[in-house]
């Protein structure tokens, strides 16, 4: 881990460990079949790395449809999206930087939508690429990916009514 990552994250876990005192507190897990205590929804931050600060966070406000709040951490640029403790998932943020590069490589991010014909409609219409068209993917819903204004794969989840 490169010396300004470890910053950054030294940055963040006060953040974090502050949401996770003001959420409600949950039962102990149970036992998965090895003895061990099963992990439930254990991802509780992610980072979209992104090149231009201003393109991006217009791009994911237009498209998403959710105000981001910038700050600078660490000396990194970050827009971050809406968090509601206590709420089911997880929330992040766009960061620009040296460790930040936009690919379609690594971990997938999943944005859950109520209509992923219209968010992938405003997402083409800011110049993404629809790389895996809407697919019903039976009782879980529905599933899409497209190239972000970086360059990033991302992907939608919508459940099935």
């Amino acid at each position: 881990m490169s010396a300004r990552r470890a910053l950054l994250l030294a940055a963040l876990l006060p953040m974090l460990a502050v949401a996770a005192c003001n959420s409600p507190a949950a039962p102990d897990p149970a036992p998965d079949s090895t003895g061990e205590a099963a992990m439930i929804n254990p991802v509780v931050h992610f980072e979209i790395p992104v090149t231009d600060m201003d393109r991006a966070a217009a791009f994911y406000e237009a498209v998403l449809g959710h105000p981001l709040t910038r700050e600078n951490v660490d000396g990194y640029e970050m827009a971050f999206f809406p968090r509601a403790d206590g709420r089911f998932g997880a929330s992040g943020a766009l960061a620009k930087g040296d460790v930040y590069r936009p690919s379609h490589d690594g971990p997938v991010i999943y944005f859950d939508v109520p209509d992923i014909d219209a968010v992938l409609a405003r997402a083409t219409a800011r110049g993404a690429k629809v790389l895996y068209p809407r697919k019903d993917i039976g009782a879980a819903g529905f599933v899409a990916e497209f190239e972000d204004s970086e360059g990033n794969r991302i992907a939608l989840s919508q459940p099935k009514d």
